[in-house]
């Protein structure tokens, strides 16, 4: 039998990957995508129900109580959890937090904005998979001005030094003068330092890189260095869209 926990599974016996009433099984990962409660799988027979605990092949697993944060990463920091150079890591600006969690994500040395941690490795691995093309918004500043032939590259997807060609991007100018534009940039991936290399793509140089989104969580108002935990319903949006996308994954799949 299997106990299949929100956002964690735990498998007493391989069991093939299978639709399910309240969410799915990613045969690739074995995530499993839940609302609410447990699903309690055995001999295909399936039942969904509230557990106090998880019982798997007589042993008992406690049920991990995550917790979910994001930063204002300000520029300067490095996002890992140690770094042997003695450079600063976005761990010192969170070593407060009583529960250990780690950094979603990366943001480079010289960018800021938002960086979410937690220690729910499902939902981190949700997030960052590369198929699950998760919205996430920067504001961009580049030099020269960017012309629109720039623009409507970006937006239709450029190659990048290493031969991919990035997807689709939603792009709005915020402000330009003669010598830099201000740009929203939305993208759905998260390949290494992959705004700049865009920019760098149509000739333009990345001045200044800001997160400003994740999904529907937003940065907001909050002040460089400092963090906050996420309300209840960020969470559950964060989980709601990357429900979504492995749905969406799937349902590709055996379209093709």
């Amino acid at each position: 039998p299997t106990y299949i926990n929100y956002f964690c599974i735990v498998t007493c016996h391989k069991i093939t990957p299978t639709n399910f009433e309240f969410g799915h099984i990613d045969e690739q990962t074995d995530m499993v995508y839940w609302q609410t409660g447990m699903l309690y799988v055995d001999n295909g027979r399936k039942e969904f129900q509230e557990l106090a605990e998880i019982r798997c092949d007589g042993k008992i697993y406690e049920q991990k109580e995550y917790k979910y944060y994001i930063l204002h990463k300000p520029r300067g920091y490095i996002t890992t959890a140690r770094d042997d150079r003695g450079r600063k890591t976005v761990m010192e600006l969170v070593a407060d937090i009583p529960t250990r969690v780690y950094p979603v994500g990366r943001l480079d040395k010289d960018s800021e904005g938002l960086l979410l941690f937690t220690n729910d490795g499902a939902l981190a691995n949700a997030l960052t998979h590369p198929s699950h093309q998760i919205a996430k918004m920067y504001r961009v500043t580049v030099h020269p001005k960017a012309e629109e032939e720039q623009i409507i590259a970006l937006s239709n997807g450029v190659y990048l030094d290493d031969g991919s060609k990035t997807l689709p991007a939603v792009i709005r100018v915020v402000a330009e003068d003669d010598e830099r534009t201000v740009m929203e940039m939305s993208i759905k991936e998260g390949k290494n330092r992959q705004i700049r290399r865009m920019c760098e793509a149509v000739g333009l140089e990345v001045a200044r890189l800001s997160r400003k989104s994740i999904g529907a969580v937003k940065l907001g108002m909050l002040q460089p260095g400092k963090y906050r935990e996420l309300k209840p319903s960020e969470v559950l949006a964060l989980k709601g869209a990357a429900q979504k996308a492995s749905r969406q994954k799937r349902a590709k799949k055996y379209e093709d």
